[in-house]
């Protein structure tokens, strides 16, 4: 899931405000009140609401960050001696995380 990663950009949705003079972008996900109330019209009474308005730091335009995990990516490749992204599975040993956090949207 990359809605965080990606939240900020020119791209993005989320309308652009100015605190202490500078730039940010709402983001919000999309099992959020926000977006359901966007997108549908309210909260449906059997769902609820999952997720919250935050405001990230104004980024620019995608391309910079596209071009990050581009990088990201073939330096991955280099590490484990992958030609093709096909390749990474028979050349890693994947671990399922159970636990993450994100300090951005744990507030």
């Amino acid at each position: 899931m990359l809605g965080g990663m990606l939240a900020g950009h020119t791209e993005s949705g989320g309308e652009m405000v100015e605190r202490n003079g500078k730039p940010y972008k709402q983001f919000y996900g999309m099992s959020s009140s926000t977006a359901m109330k966007k997108h549908v019209g309210e909260v449906a009474e059997y769902r609820a609401s999952e997720g919250k308005v935050v405001e990230v730091p104004y980024k620019g335009k995608v391309e910079n960050t596209l071009q990050d995990i581009l990088g990201g990516l073939r330096s991955t490749c280099t590490y484990v001696g992958a030609q093709r992204l096909k390749e990474l599975t028979k050349r890693t040993t994947f671990i399922r995380v159970a636990e993450q956090e994100n300090r951005v949207y744990t507030e």
